[in-house]
């Protein structure tokens, strides 16, 4: 299979950069906006003033907001639509069988609590579902500063395929067959990034922002396993990778949400003034439903689902965090005999 022409469903930042990551990549690329605006001025300014200013685009990147040019031709599409807004804007395109779809959403249906690989087997059952999740932020990947990424597929050899077409030197994508395990560190770590934002605007501490990246790694991981995806993908780029850069930044929309809100802002102030998608807030309720359903326990996700959609005390829920029963830090490791 020849990967040649790829299309860039969704002009925000990530997808702006992932356009233009495959253009460096010597694909032919086109990058569409569902704002018929925004498409015709970033294609006479060859800028996404809105999303990524003063990053140039190159002349030969096209830019549309027609869903047709969007796909005609493509080998293989990039799906960088917000992760509650997938389903409604891709109802607007006839893709044809057999294209290869890679999410690069990272959020959890609100409306049924699917992945979002589950939702475009929904939508597209004739199409390979593929994923691409890591730590990345926009603006850095746009520059061309060194970015890598996890991009996995069911199929190991389509895996490898699109791993090669969009290899750009400094974007750097590392194939995987585990789909879920790569979409679940994504979907996660927003809700997680959350709550490291609280704990920073709060005064916790740092000791306070290492111990819950820790327990929210493992908390992501139970969830993954339960899905049917692999452990060891956790402790890999689009786990502990994501995590550790989306917990440690204010470039993370979802950190500097949480610090505010430890800080003392309403949700309602923060989110009015915000220019892009918090994913986090709205997976937040999706991951708990989905996570009692399946029997996996996540009390720090449980936390900061009580404090956004349930109007819980941040003190509160911090309190009943640290009253948890100590135990074990592995589960299921047999404790270690007594010394004679």
């Amino acid at each position: 299979m020849s990967i040649d022409r790829i299309g860039v469903l969704g002009a925000g930042a990530w997808g702006t950069a992932l356009a233009l990551a495959a253009q460096r990549a010597g694909r032919q690329t086109v990058l569409w906006s569902r704002r018929p605006d925004q498409a015709e001025a970033m294609a006479r300014t060859r800028e996404n003033a809105d999303y990524l200013p003063g990053v140039a685009l190159p002349p030969d990147l096209t830019i549309t907001s027609d869903p047709i040019e969007a796909i005609a031709g493509a080998d293989a599409l990039l799906l960088v639509i917000p992760a509650q807004h997938m389903r409604g804007a891709l109802a607007a395109f006839d893709i044809p069988a057999g294209i290869p779809l890679i999410s690069a959403a990272k959020g959890i249906e609100l409306s049924t609590d699917k992945t979002m690989s589950e939702v475009l087997r929904d939508l597209f059952p004739d199409n390979p579902a593929a994923v691409l999740s890591g730590p990345s932020f926009a603006n850095e990947t746009a520059a061309g500063k060194p970015t890598a990424v996890t991009l996995a597929a069911a199929d190991r050899d389509l895996a490898l395929t699109l791993v090669a077409a969009l290899n750009a030197g400094t974007f750097r994508p590392y194939a995987s067959t585990d789909v879920a395990g790569t979409e679940v560190g994504g979907a996660v770590k927003n809700v997680l990034a959350i709550a490291a934002g609280i704990i920073s605007g709060m005064g916790m501490g740092e000791n306070a922002r290492a111990a819950l990246i820790t327990r929210g790694l493992a908390e992501a991981t139970r969830f993954a396993v339960a899905l049917g995806g692999r452990a060891d993908t956790l402790m890999g780029l689009s786990g502990i990778g994501d995590l550790m850069l989306s917990c440690s930044s204010t470039s993370s929309r979802n950190f500097s949400l949480g610090k505010r809100l430890g800080a003392g802002e309403q949700l309602q102030d923060i989110l009015g003034s915000s220019h892009s998608v918090v994913e986090g807030v709205y997976t937040a309720a999706a991951l708990i439903r989905r996570a009692r359903a399946l029997s996996v326990e996540m009390p720090i996700a449980e936390g900061v689902d009580a404090v956004l959609n349930h109007g819980t005390d941040l003190g509160t829920v911090v309190q009943e965090l640290l009253s948890r029963p100590i135990g074990w830090e592995v589960p299921g490791v047999p404790a270690p005999k007594p010394f004679a």
